[in-house]
């Protein structure tokens, strides 16, 4: 029986329940509510049989979705996808049906200039809807537990490591206590238990979410961490344990991803912290982390 009596009245709403009922929901149904967070701006375009074979399920599965959260049936959760789609379809959008044509020609012979262009195309339209998508509430309660907290560990593995690193280079800036989880020598299990009670831990992964990465976070959290995620879902397993998240979705080039628009998340990040720590001294921090008076 379906847990809603009434539909949700816009995409936030449905996003909000998906998130509420996740644990709760069959592993084809989490795929298929992943998908519908991560690509909701196709889903006002897309046919019922289309998004059933990039989900892996059948199209019943797919209605049985819509029906979970109110819906009685496909068409009608695809209408509120449709409302405002001229907003949805944001640059990446635009992007992914350029790349698309690009890999349908069939062409093997691309110059490298011309795999140049296409990558720092997509890194441009993940940097634009980023712009477009960004959570103001959530990133202005992300600047204030970095600045309210006495020390802030960060935690970022695999495809992450490189966000994580920087983080770590310009976070030293500041006079906090710094730690990041690097996982040398698999000594992160060791460095958790300096955690302590009111420390900030940034944990960064992207699906499939890095299990050592998720795992720090979670033991952060026990040990009374304040855990601000920065992922791709807000159903992803570091979001749901956190107290702030900040969702980013870089695009995806020749199926490689680019780091370009999480980089200029965590940039945005510590610019904004270095802003409100260092306003009553007036001090300016400039792009590579280094002070000025």
């Amino acid at each position: 029986m379906c847990p809603f009596q009434n539909p949700p009245a816009n995409v936030e709403e449905l996003l909000q329940r998906i998130t509420s009922e996740y644990d709760g929901l069959s592993k084809r149904l989490k795929a298929i509510a992943h998908h519908v967070e991560t690509h909701g701006d196709r889903l006002g375009l897309e046919g019922i049989q289309s998004l059933a074979e990039q989900c892996g399920v059948q199209p019943s599965a797919i209605v049985r979705f819509a029906q979970q959260f109110g819906f009685s049936g496909f068409s009608e959760m695809q209408r509120l996808f449709r409302e405002g789609l001229v907003e949805q379809i944001a640059p990446a959008r635009a992007y992914d049906l350029r790349l698309r044509d690009v890999i349908e020609s069939g062409s093997s012979d691309l110059r490298p200039e011309q795999i140049a262009d296409e990558f720092l195309a997509g890194s441009i339209a993940g940097m634009q809807q980023l712009r477009q998508t960004l959570d103001q509430q959530a990133f202005a309660h992300a600047v204030d537990m970095l600045a309210q907290t006495p020390a802030i560990w960060i935690a970022g593995s695999r495809r992450s490591f490189p966000i994580a690193v920087y983080l770590d280079y310009v976070l030293q800036h500041t006079d906090k206590r710094i730690g990041l989880f690097s996982g040398l020598g698999s000594m992160q299990q060791g460095q958790i238990r300096s955690v302590r009670e009111g420390d900030v831990l940034i944990a960064i992964s992207f699906e499939p979410y890095a299990s050592e990465t998720v795992e720090v976070a979670q033991e952060g959290v026990r040990r009374g961490a304040r855990l601000l995620a920065i992922t791709d879902s807000r159903m992803s397993p570091l979001a749901r344990e956190a107290e702030a998240a900040l969702l980013v979705q870089d695009s995806a080039t020749f199926g490689f991803r680019t780091l370009s628009a999480t980089m200029g998340l965590v940039q945005s990040l510590f610019i904004a912290l270095a802003y409100r720590l260092e306003l009553s001294s007036r001090h300016t921090v400039d792009a590579d982390g280094n002070k000025s008076t």
